[in-house]
């Protein structure tokens, strides 16, 4: 495309745009001018405008500094077009020649036809940028080697499979990405480019690096990821100005030691590669990140034949959160999802291609199992198919944030299995400071989630008996006699501490005290053939000595019994001087007290529930800048000062609640009064209330849009929100009946804290949707979840003046942006409502646009709605295999659990 095109052929090629009839075209052209700037990358027939420009010659075409085209034209028409730039745009400084407009029916972007460049663009000699991403490059244009202005180059998403040595000449480059092409080395002359700062060569198939390199003295960051380096030059070390290295996803056995020694660098990062070893300076640099390699393994041992020498590596894939599947070969892959979570499938775990299902699902009770100390730390991860056996167990590293109480605590990853739940064997290994990675091998897929529990200590009791001992707790053992059973049998124990000061607090008694709480479950038929002999140690502060055996108290609970039974009297009570000793041939829990109480059975409740409840308050926040949208969330306590801290830059409202006491995994509803209602539609919104579950390590947060039929222009709105205990009732009680109901004793109500909507002035009066006409409209599909038309309309109503975030990150052009913004320029409600909807017509039909949609809501820190969305799109799927289950066609795994929780041990019989 070397080739200039002058006099009739340009003449031709104008009147090719009269011939269809647009005659007056170059004067309509006018309007993509914005200043300096022309953008005709957004409308078909740029080409043909810009060439009717060029005849044309107006005035404002020598003002443009700033051109954007699209190359998914006819070739031989943008090599007349591209060829008239010098001539008619020679004040150009910024020239965008971008593909990836346009999408294939997978949704991924389509190359544009730009294969080479004039020769005649080398006299642009003003141009400093110039974009040449998504496009069929196979070599570099040569007169991008003429153009000694040039300070940003970008060829990403091309086909180039090495740069020209001439590359180094170019004086004033300070920014050159070359991302996802075949590059397989660079050149040497690389390394002269003295004023380069930001290097990006990511996704090539680059295996070494030329020692040169060390010598851009200047570049502050490089990025290497996803190619195929082995190793790294020492020169490097001497990149002193440097400040970011990404060296991810690469084939890396080591790595210089002296890297360590760059006095700016402030991020280093070597996941996934092969590293054994590594310098200690850069173990114990802060500012690197190491996941995904085996240090402190054995180096495998060398290839026995040529042929495992040619074996290929094992497959990386990294999935984007529009994706929510992925094939298994029997090569094995390493997978990395969009949330975070890790899969390992060995080579050889499968014997046949599949296709893996995963799903993140929001924790409730009937699909979150809990015993009663334990604690949920993460959401439900859901992997299909459910029940096929893996050849080789699969590795599984599951995110979470650590518990601030660890003493005496383990964190498991819980997993269904036919139909109960069971814990795995589980690993920590540290992803930051504040975040851990939760390890296991899983033969099977199902649902697995992260639990924090009382240490569990088991072990197996063979015929011939055993002593099991707690971790936590050396005194409590419990002694298994010979004879105890005929099959050897799986028995296990928790042991759970509660503070004297408390008990002390709740009795009203100084000198009250209790032992540990021992909790002991079995497998297997649910007695013993001989007495099993218990261990607990006397209450703190109590010796068998100096004791009063008329307060001694042997508890025992069975559940799901709602008290404490004082089995004092039916056992033997065994006393030395620190421990006590009894006998049982059933597995419950025991509890010894130390009171001068009679009726210890409904303290002991009492106690046992305060074991397990946690002080929270309740927050209502309105966003400063849209007082309609309104947080709803529950926290610890000791989380409230700095959650608060945090937010009050964006809302504003009153003083938290005052101190409540919930249980994990409770179930609670917000309610708004007086005359404020929640606006739209909701999967967690019933009959107008807000389901909420308590979690104490999850966030428990949820913004919701509010509205009222009260007339705002005359005065504010003064409403409220009020929090209630359990699930929404069937009859949702009126204001006043619930008012009664909070002066009760067992009252559900918990708090009321203050809502107030402005009064609007003028023409601010509500107008969403108002006289709005729009083509009906789905976006997704029915299987993986619809937004409707309704649905889109809610989203374009949250976004407010957030909406120009989104649109960028939606892929929407600043140049349409700016476009919009001009058209409706008297109402925000229309600039969000065209953006939203332009794009969504635009995405019909396309895979993927859901999810490109969540994820710009989360770029724009619009976190809120994205929560939205995603909530609906599971009610959508849940509706949706709920109607083929009703007709036969779903799988037996495509079902959640349901509400089956660990089954309890049973009474003990003394």
């Amino acid at each position: 495309m070397a080739a200039t095109v002058e006099g009739p052929e340009l003449e031709a090629a104008a009147a090719a745009g009269d011939a269809s009839g647009d005659s007056d075209a170059g004067s309509r052209a006018l309007p993509f001018l914005g200043g300096n700037r022309l953008s005709l990358d957004l409308y078909p027939g740029g080409c043909q405008q810009l060439l009717h420009l060029c005849v044309q010659q107006p005035l404002q075409l020598l003002q443009v500094e700033f051109l954007r085209l699209s190359t998914h034209e006819d070739p031989q028409l943008l090599e007349a077009t591209l060829a008239q730039l010098p001539q008619s745009l020679s004040c150009l400084r910024s020239l965008v020649l971008k593909g990836g407009q346009r999408r294939d029916t997978l949704g991924a972007c389509l190359r544009g036809a730009l294969t080479n460049l004039p020769a005649g663009l080398s006299g642009l000699a003003h141009l400093a940028h110039l974009d040449l991403s998504f496009n069929s490059l196979e070599t570099l244009p040569a007169c991008v080697l003429q153009m000694r202005g040039l300070g940003a180059l970008l060829l990403s998403h091309n086909c180039l499979s090495e740069l020209p040595e001439a590359l180094g000449a170019l004086p004033a480059l300070t920014f050159l990405t070359v991302t996802h092409n075949r590059l397989q080395t660079l050149p040497p002359a690389l390394g002269a480019l003295s004023t380069l700062q930001r290097l990006d060569l990511s996704q090539n198939l680059l295996d070494t690096l030329p020692p040169e390199i060390g010598g851009l003295g200047s570049l502050l960051e490089l990025n290497l990821a996803s190619n195929r380096l082995q190793s790294l030059p020492a020169s490097l070390a001497g990149l002193r100005s440097l400040r970011l290295l990404v060296l991810h996803s690469n084939l890396l056995a080591s790595v210089p030691a002296d890297l360590a020694r760059l006095p700016l660098l402030t991020r280093l990062d070597l996941r996934d590669n092969q590293l054994r070893d590594l310098p200690p300076e850069l173990l114990d640099a802060p500012f690197v990140r190491l996941q995904g390699n085996p240090l402190g393994e054995a180096s495998p041992d060398a290839p026995s034949s040529p042929v495992a020498a040619l074996i290929p590596e094992m497959p990386r894939l990294f999935l984007t959160s529009d994706l929510d599947s992925f094939p298994v070969t029997p090569r094995g892959c390493s997978v990395t999802l969009a949330c975070g979570i890790r899969l390992q499938f060995p080579a050889g775990a499968t014997a046949t291609p599949i296709t893996i299902r995963y799903r993140l699902l929001l924790p409730e009770p009937g699909l979150v199992p809990l015993g009663p100390h334990d604690a949920l730390l993460s959401h439900v991860l859901e992997l299909q198919p459910h029940g096929v056996a893996f050849q080789q167990d699969v590795g599984l590293w599951l995110l979470f944030t650590p518990p601030r109480a660890r003493r005496c605590r383990e964190v498991v990853v819980r997993t269904r299995n036919d139909n109960s739940w069971g814990d795995l064997e589980t690993y920590l290994e540290e992803e930051a400071p504040q975040r851990l990675w939760a390890h296991c091998q899983v033969p099977h897929f199902s649902w697995f989630l992260v639990v924090s529990r009382p240490v569990s200590n088991a072990c197996l009791v063979p015929p011939e008996g055993t002593l099991l001992c707690s971790s936590g707790h050396p005194g409590v053992k419990v002694i298994f006699p010979p004879g105890a059973t005929e099959e050897p049998r799986r028995v296990s124990m928790q042991v759970v501490r509660m503070a004297g000061r408390e008990l002390q607090a709740l009795l009203g008694e100084p000198e009250a005290a209790v032992s540990p709480l021992l909790c002991l479950s079995q497998s297997g038929p649910p007695s013993f053939l001989r007495p099993v002999t218990v261990q607990l140690p006397l209450p703190s502060g109590i010796t068998g000595l100096s004791l009063d055996r008329s307060r001694l108290h042997l508890l025992y609970w069975a559940p799901p019994a709602a008290t404490w039974d004082d089995i004092t009297a039916q056992v033997v009570l065994e006393l030395t001087h620190l421990y006590a000793r009894f006998q049982v041939t059933h597995f419950s829990w025991y509890w010894l007290w130390y009171t001068t109480k009679n009726c210890v059975g409904g303290l002991a409740r009492k106690a046992w529930e305060r074991l397990r409840l946690h002080r929270v308050n309740l927050i209502a926040l309105q966003r400063r800048r849209d007082p309609e949208q309104v947080l709803l969330q529950c926290l610890p306590r000791n989380k409230v000062d700095a959650t608060l801290r945090r937010l009050l830059e964006r809302y504003r409202g009153p003083e938290p609640s005052d101190t409540v006491e919930m249980f994990e995994g409770e179930e609670f509803f917000a309610a708004f009064e007086r005359g404020i209602d929640v606006d739209a539609d909701r999967p967690d919104c019933v009959e107008g209330r807000i389901c909420f579950v308590f979690y104490s390590h999850l966030k428990n947060v949820k913004e919701v849009y509010v509205t009222t039929t009260l007339d705002r222009e005359a005065q504010a709105v003064r409403g409220q929100v009020s929090f209630y205990r359990g699930a929404v009732p069937v009859q949702v009680p009126e204001e006043a009946e619930a008012a009664r109901q909070r002066k009760g004793a067992d009252a559900l109500w918990m708090a009321t804290l203050p809502i107030k909507l402005p009064r609007l002035r003028g023409s601010e009066g509500p107008r969403r949707g108002a006289g709005l006409s729009l083509a009906p409209l789905n976006l997704g599909d029915a299987e993986t979840g619809f937004l409707t038309q309704s649905n889109l309309l809610s989203v374009a109503g949250r976004l407010g003046l957030d909406w120009p975030a989104v649109a960028l990150h939606l892929g929407v052009s600043y140049r349409e942006v700016q476009r919009i913004r001009h058209e409706f320029r008297d109402d925000l409600d229309e600039q969000i409502r065209h953006m939203l909807f332009s794009w969504a017509e635009r995405q019909a039909g396309q895979p993927g646009a859901v999810g490109l949609l969540v994820q710009a809501l989360e770029q724009s820190d619009r976190q809120d709605v994205a929560e939205e969305v995603r909530a609906v799109l599971e009610l959508g799927r849940r509706k949706y295999q709920d109607g083929i289950r009703r007709t036969g066609l779903a799988p037996k795994d495509a079902a959640l659990p349901g509400s089956s929780a660990p089954q309890p041990p049973e009474p003990a019989q003394a």
